[in-house]
């Protein structure tokens, strides 16, 4: 039976460590800005939060697949959906508020707007002259 069916178990444990909920993400710069597109196909919108703290922003999306599909004894054959949740952070400055951040959802997709945080300026030495 297991050659009728190559493709069904064979890679079975060829991706055991695979993390399918990974949150693939592309980072690129647009207008002085850097622009966050991060895949989060069947996720909903309800269910990311994004949490700006000390310089790092923080994605975190979750979502529970109740729909399971057995075959006529009730057995699951193979569950390759998610639930779950997963995060990523990413460091965007300590000079940025979340006022600054802008974000959007659709298509099981993310769009994360974030201002290039202008370099500090270093404080040029002064000497003070003695009388």
């Amino acid at each position: 039976m297991m050659k009728l069916l190559p493709g069904l178990f064979s890679d079975a444990f060829d991706d055991m460590f695979y993390d399918r909920s990974n949150m693939k993400t592309d980072i690129r710069m647009k207008d002085g800005n850097y622009v966050l597109d991060m895949e989060l196909p069947g996720y909903q919108k309800e269910n990311i939060q994004m949490e700006l703290k000390e310089g790092y922003l923080t994605i975190h999306a979750s979502r529970n697949t109740t729909n399971e599909e057995k075959d006529a004894k009730g057995n699951l054959i193979r569950q390759e959906r998610f639930s779950g949740s997963c995060s990523r952070s990413f460091y965007v400055g300590e000079g940025i508020t979340q006022e600054d951040i802008k974000a959007s959802f659709d298509n099981g997709e993310l769009h994360v707007l974030i201002p290039k945080e202008a370099p500090k300026k270093v404080e040029e030495k002064r000497f003070i002259p003695i009388d």
